[in-house]
């Protein structure tokens, strides 16, 4: 226990601390003034999966001090859904940035900085099932089986809809409390990218990771910004796409801690894979999928 709350703090620090240490040891009583971006961070729902979006947003604006300045990064503790952040950066109120997975009507809403964070991680899904379920599971080979398993996805999250026009029977809930109700029944899924449930299964000793199905679909996740900011949007696309050629991109991605050994630890030679269509992709996006630097190709 004291070593979980330990460990708790430690992350809390380092969500809210990292982007800061840089302005301390690059900047003087001198210096011009800084490139501020504020940015949300939950202290109440910890998530140790923002530490890693937060080190890329760090090394995009490391990348273009030469060309945009010195830059501040303003951890801004603020505990709401993801559709909340999204309107507070279209309100242009509290925060500059958000990231998230994209859709249609977000990039209607925000600018977004079309560069897949992930390099197309986050549509590569599996799913936590209560412990004693993967008998269930054992007995879907085909999609149309797959579909007839009731499905838990949070309630502003585009994976909602893009599962629901597949033909996927979806609850939908909180994103805290989703992990609660799959215990208590109310789905018998929890489709999660593959980076994503093994902080939240080591918590619980209730749930499983389901070991044979692979559901994959385009779900790029970008950066976002308002409208007008402008500048902001170019500074991280440009330090994205320095970082993309000199290499630092891939080799945050492949050893942060959030990532690193991922495709290998989710087994994804062993599982069926079932491949849906997203309908939220907008042109741009789709016709970025073309653009093969930006994709994993390790699991091909």
């Amino acid at each position: 226990m004291l070593r979980r709350l330990f460990l708790h703090s430690l992350l809390i620090y380092l969500l809210l601390y990292s982007g800061t240490q840089y302005v301390l040891a690059n900047s003087s009583n001198n210096s011009p003034t800084l490139y501020e971006v504020k940015y949300n961070i939950s202290t109440q729902f910890v998530d140790p999966k923002q530490a890693y979006y937060i080190s890329l947003l760090e090394l995009a604006l490391q990348k273009t001090t030469a060309d945009f300045g010195p830059y501040k990064m303003t951890p801004v503790e603020l505990e709401m859904p993801q559709g909340r952040t999204v309107k507070l950066v279209q309100a242009n109120q509290h925060i500059d940035i958000v990231w998230t997975m994209t859709s249609i009507e977000r990039e209607s809403q925000l600018q977004a900085v079309y560069i897949p964070l992930l390099k197309g991680l986050m549509g590569y899904r599996i799913g936590i099932i209560r412990k004693d379920g993967q008998a269930q599971f054992d007995q879907i080979n085909t999609l149309a089986e797959f579909k007839r398993i009731l499905i838990g996805q949070g309630s502003d999250w585009p994976d909602t809809t893009i599962l629901q026009q597949n033909g996927f029977s979806v609850i939908s809930g909180s994103a805290s409390k989703l992990l609660a109700m799959l215990v208590k029944q109310r789905f018998d899924y929890f489709p999660r990218a593959i980076h994503e449930p093994w902080d939240e299964l080591a918590r619980r000793d209730d749930l499983a990771l389901e070991s044979r199905l692979l559901l994959r679909y385009a779900a790029p996740i970008y950066f976002f910004v308002n409208k007008d900011n402008v500048k902001l949007a170019a500074r991280i696309e440009k330090g994205l796409r320095i970082a993309i050629s000199d290499g630092s991109f891939d080799q945050l991605f492949y050893n942060h801690p959030i990532t690193e050994g991922i495709i290998e630890k989710a087994q994804l030679d062993k599982r069926i894979e079932f491949e849906i269509a997203n309908p939220l992709l907008s042109p741009k996006s789709a016709e970025l999928l073309n653009e093969k630097r930006l994709w994993l190709t390790a699991i091909e």
